[in-house]
């Protein structure tokens, strides 16, 4: 089970990598609050708790590796989500997203929900 996606940005790497990775401006995209750890190993909560897990790799502007799960699953069920962050332009990146990992019964809600809770409200942020 693997969930792949690749979604264009307009803003650079350096950007779009810390509106993924600073807890302030993910809150502020994401209308909840978030907790995130960008060193590997630390712990990351976003979404007011519903989604937690543990930064594994990051290479700021290029990559962000998490284990990743959310708050519906079983204790210990976690995925792995990986953001490459691929420079177009000097005001464009395209993002290329993997999910692997995730209980097979998320897979519908899981695909959905990476377009509607991150893509769409970081493409409305990034144009504020």
């Amino acid at each position: 089970m693997a969930i792949h996606q690749e979604v264009v940005f307009d803003t650079n790497t350096k950007t779009l990598y810390e509106i993924l990775t600073n807890s302030q401006q993910f809150t502020n995209f994401s209308g909840a609050p978030a907790e995130i750890g960008t060193s590997p190993g630390e712990s990351f909560t976003a979404f007011g708790g519903m989604i937690t897990g543990q930064t594994i790799e990051s290479l700021p502007g290029k990559r962000l590796v998490q284990a990743w799960r959310a708050g519906n699953w079983g204790d210990g069920v976690y995925s792995i989500v990986k953001f490459d962050l691929e420079p177009l332009n000097d005001v464009q990146t395209k993002l290329v997203f993997d999910h692997t990992g995730y209980p097979e019964t998320h897979k519908e809600h899981l695909e959905q929900g990476w377009h509607e809770r991150y893509w769409a409200p970081i493409k409305n942020y990034i144009k504020e």
